[in-house]
């Protein structure tokens, strides 16, 4: 079982490396529109092991590495996980407490809070509202679909 979740967390990693240079681009192309005292984001289709937190960490990063650049002062994150109601939000929220001393003690206290919340529920229904959210980030929930989207058949 091991091997297996070493395996989904390499797996993980590789996509976010990969999507790394688009995560920049759509930071850089924000905050030359406006620059959100508090960024709100979703990682829909969230996991609930070791790699949790590695998107929201990527963020963290680009956001980061921007506003240095920009010579501005970091914002506030408000993080939304989102899966089915049967993933352990539980394990994740006990985890919490390691996200935030590794975020204090690698950004040196430099980056403002980071508020972090679950948001159960399938995608084919409204999460959020409308405009509520600057960035969405999902590895590989689309392969999870839990439903069968009658009216995309129909639509054939």
């Amino acid at each position: 079982m091991a091997l297996i979740f070493a395996f989904l967390f390499f797996q993980q990693k590789k996509v976010m490396l990969k999507a790394k240079p688009i995560l920049h681009e759509t930071i850089v192309q924000l905050y030359s529109k406006s620059f959100p005292e508090c960024i709100t984001m979703a990682d829909m289709g969230c996991s609930s092991g070791p790699n949790t937190f590695l998107p929201i960490w990527e963020v963290i990063q680009a956001i980061n590495e921007t506003c240095r650049k920009l010579n501005r002062k970091p914002p506030i994150l408000q993080v939304f996980l989102n899966d089915l109601p049967g993933n352990d939000f539980n394990s994740i929220f006990r985890s919490l407490p390691g996200f935030h001393k590794k975020l204090g003690e690698e950004m040196g206290g430099k980056f403002g809070p980071c508020f972090i919340a679950a948001m159960p529920g399938n995608f084919y229904g409204r999460l959020f509202p409308a405009r509520s959210l600057h960035l969405v980030h999902s590895s590989y929930s689309l392969h999870w679909f839990s439903e069968v989207n009658h009216s995309a058949i129909a639509y054939k």
